[in-house]
């Protein structure tokens, strides 16, 4: 009785620890919380980003494109107007490179674009490598809508990030100490 008990336990909390929520990988509006004034003034680091135009975009933009990224800890980068028609930029099936400074970041999780003018474009893809961070990649492939920022937040920040952690290794004691109850 007490070890079928136990095993309920355990299978409980596997599926505790298993069904934690995951942010969408969906492009998305940003977050009324998303501000660009927020940027610190410290320049330090570089960041390469290179952005992939879809193949079902228009043939060439003439609109203005932004990008803003940033970690969990507050850390944004930000580059405004990094469209140049004279170089093509952003024109369809090809990829572009730009050279971005800003605060020095750890793990980029958020990444969002701005767009605005008549032609529309449709980014397929936005990687991001820098000095502290693994390179990261994010998949658009919609078209984006115009004057506002959209893309993805994929953070946790860094309080919530130390919580799930320290329930996780909270349950993975308790599972220890089941487990060696059943041995």
């Amino acid at each position: 009785m007490m070890k079928s008990l136990l095993l309920l336990l355990l299978q409980l909390a596997l599926i505790f620890i298993l069904s934690e929520a995951k942010p969408s990988t969906l492009p998305a509006q940003a977050d009324k919380s998303f501000n660009i004034s927020y940027i610190q003034s410290v320049t330090s680091c570089s960041y390469t980003a290179v952005i992939t135009t879809s193949c079902s975009s228009s043939k060439y933009t003439r609109d203005q494109i932004s990008i803003s990224f940033g970690d969990a800890y507050g850390n944004q980068i930000y580059a405004p107007r990094i469209d140049d028609p004279s170089t093509r930029a952003f024109e369809r099936c090809s990829s572009d490179t730009f050279q971005i400074n800003g605060p020095c970041a750890y793990q980029i999780c958020y990444l969002y674009l701005y767009r605005t003018g008549p032609d529309g474009w449709k980014p397929e893809s936005v990687k991001i490598y820098g000095y502290n961070t693994r390179a990261v990649t994010f998949y658009y492939n919609t078209f984006l809508p115009s004057d506002i920022w959209y893309g993805f937040n994929l953070c946790q920040n860094a309080s919530s990030s130390h919580q799930i952690s320290t329930r996780s290794w909270f349950i993975y004691l308790m599972l220890g100490l089941v487990l060696s109850v059943l041995m």
